[in-house]
């Protein structure tokens, strides 16, 4: 089947069974590696990506779910020259150890600061809350949202 949507501002049209998964398609179809693969269950955030400016795990989704709709992944937030203030916060309070689960972890990011551009700490911990780290890094990952607002996130 035919799907077309938006993935990071551009049109994209792609071939693929609707029942296959939209990081399957992300990661193999249109070679977007950010997203990772964790649990596949939608219980760990590894996969988190916006869909129409909403957090949403990509591990189970169909891809024929997102017809027509706007994706945004980790590529899609900033470049190594020009990261996003996410990215850069992230970075500069070092929030990350393997890193295998923060472009899940800076897309709900994202999608909480849109909404509201200064959360208190309580909120950022809930938005997040439904995110695996084993890393242990949450105080810094915390931190770092904090610290993005007073970078000019959302943007």
């Amino acid at each position: 089947m035919t799907i077309n949507l938006a993935v990071n501002g551009r049109s994209v049209t792609v071939d693929a069974d609707p029942a296959t998964p939209l990081l399957d398609v992300l990661r193999n179809h249109l070679d977007l590696k950010g997203s990772r693969y964790g649990c596949g269950l939608e219980q760990c955030g590894s996969c988190m990506v916006l869909i129409d400016g909403e957090a949403a795990y990509s591990c189970a989704r169909d891809i024929s779910t997102v017809a027509g709709r706007s994706v945004t992944t980790i590529e899609g937030l900033g470049t190594p020259d020009h990261p996003h203030p996410l990215q850069r916060a992230f970075l500069e309070e070092q929030a990350g150890q393997c890193g295998y689960c923060l472009s899940g972890i800076i897309i709900s990011a994202k999608a909480l600061l849109d909404r509201n551009p200064k959360p208190s700490r309580a909120d950022i911990v809930a938005a997040l809350d439904k995110h695996l780290c084993r890393c242990g890094t949450h105080t810094r990952i915390i931190a770092a949202v904090q610290k993005a607002t007073q970078m000019g996130a959302p943007a």
